[in-house]
């Protein structure tokens, strides 16, 4: 009998997880229903060369989970009926594609095949949505030790407002797109994006197409105060601050390299990474 693997995580949905796979069971019709914690599966790669013609396997989680599972895994090794069930909050990646959880497992092969590599303190990543470097990476790093004193749920938008008002300082940057550097002064954030959301919800980068692999977009806001960027950042939620061309520039490119003159927390699809001062991410490539 063919299975339908849903590989789930526990923690996701404020550790719901296991409760959230267990009601796609509707999904797997005549298969044999086979639910896996994601985080006992110690070998991906091996894991999934047992899954056989037939079967589906489905990646229950977040974001953060999907991008596990990417990173674990080789373009080569991905089942044909490879599928996402969201038990996440932010949910970047189903806006991103027009879907919603409520929508059950949706089909992801062809969004994982080609994905784009950031490379941070020597190490390569493969990533969902975006690399966050500046704000954004002081939100995640503040939000990370809040979660270690307290289970309630971190308000980002509070971090993101305090950080802007208070306690964040702008960076110098240089950023290199395909070989051609320009040099931005006092840097409030300067993502690279695979898709158009990141950061739960906000759309840094309207123009990108996440199946468009031949490239990848930088969006950097920059050159004004604290009062100016708070009033233009909410925008950022409706993708609006593109049109605020005197402090907001979007550059699209193969390779783009991104570096600071100060070290910055950063995080790629939620995961935060402390004290960096430079990245660089290539678009797919078949070499």
């Amino acid at each position: 009998m063919s299975k339908y693997y849903v590989l789930y995580n526990p923690k996701s949905r404020s550790n719901s997880g296991k409760t959230t796979a267990e009601g796609l069971k509707s999904y797997a019709g005549e298969r044999e229903f086979t639910l896996c914690d994601v985080t006992e599966i110690k070998d991906m790669k091996a894991f999934l060369s047992k899954v056989e013609e037939g079967d589906a396997v489905v990646i229950c989680g977040g974001d953060g989970t999907l991008n596990r599972f990417a990173n674990d895994t080789d373009y080569s090794d991905l089942p044909d009926e490879l599928y996402f069930a969201s038990a996440g909050t932010g949910n970047d990646f189903l806006n991103d594609i027009g879907k919603k959880p409520e929508d059950g497992p949706i089909p992801v092969k062809k969004y994982l095949e080609k994905l784009p590599k950031v490379t941070v303190k020597g190490k390569e990543y493969k990533f969902i949505n975006g690399i966050g470097f500046g704000i954004d990476g002081y939100c995640c790093e503040v939000g990370d030790k809040m979660r270690e004193k307290s289970d309630k749920p971190v308000n980002y938008t509070s971090i993101a407002i305090k950080g802007l008002l208070f306690h964040f300082k702008p960076r110098n940057a240089k950023v290199t797109v395909d070989g051609v550097t320009k040099v931005f002064n006092k840097v409030w954030i300067a993502p690279t994006m695979n898709g158009r959301y990141y950061g739960g919800g906000m759309i840094a980068t309207p123009g990108q197409d996440r199946l468009n692999n031949d490239e990848v977009s930088a969006m950097v806001m920059y050159g004004k105060g604290r009062l100016k960027t708070l009033m233009v950042f909410p925008s950022i939620f409706k993708g609006e601050h593109v049109k605020h061309t005197d402090m907001v520039e979007v550059v699209k490119g193969k390779e783009i390299k991104v570096e600071f003159d100060a070290p910055t927390a950063l995080q790629i699809d939620g995961e935060t990474f402390l004290d960096v001062t430079e990245y660089s991410v290539k678009a797919y490539s078949e070499k």
